[in-house]
């Protein structure tokens, strides 16, 4: 099953402003006009966050591009879209977010098959420090990499 994972887009900034907690796989609705631009990769997660309203969860903020041959077809690039996961999920989901304090945020879009599967993240927000400690955790592992690359080169 994981031979046919076709990644669209991934949510990069929600890597780098949360500690995703928990993941989860959900599908999603969409119409026509919005797998065929989705195909062609045209999705931006950016500023994209889910939110629970009366029992359905939807993903608010996902930017589809209109599909260029589309025409009267093509929606709102940036309407809500109603995600699919079970009742007793979204139940769970909402308890959590609503006593923790965590927000749910897609992470990545990706045809599983001939699905569109969105990921969704259970997220806790980073503070600067906490982005500071990453961004210098990274470097140093940047800076080691690059003096073993010229201790192999040298030696």
């Amino acid at each position: 099953m994981d031979g046919n994972l076709k990644t669209v887009t991934t949510n990069r900034k929600a890597f780098h402003d949360y500690f995703i907690e928990e993941s989860f796989e959900a599908g999603i609705e969409l119409v026509g006009t919005e797998v065929k631009s989705m195909r062609q990769g045209n999705v931006n997660l950016k500023d994209a966050w889910c939110d629970i309203v009366k029992g359905e969860i939807f993903v608010k903020g996902m930017h589809i591009s209109p599909y260029e041959k589309g025409n009267v077809f093509n929606r709102d690039p940036n309407r809500p879209r109603k995600l699919l996961l079970h009742k007793r999920e979204i139940l769970r989901l909402f308890g959590t977010v609503k006593q923790q304090g965590l927000t749910l945020i897609p992470l990545s879009v990706y045809f599983k098959g001939s699905l569109i599967k969105i990921q969704l993240g259970l997220c806790r927000g980073k503070k600067l420090h906490d982005k500071r400690e990453d961004m210098a955790r990274r470097d140093s592992a940047r800076e080691i990499d690059r003096a073993m690359k010229e201790r192999i080169k040298g030696g």
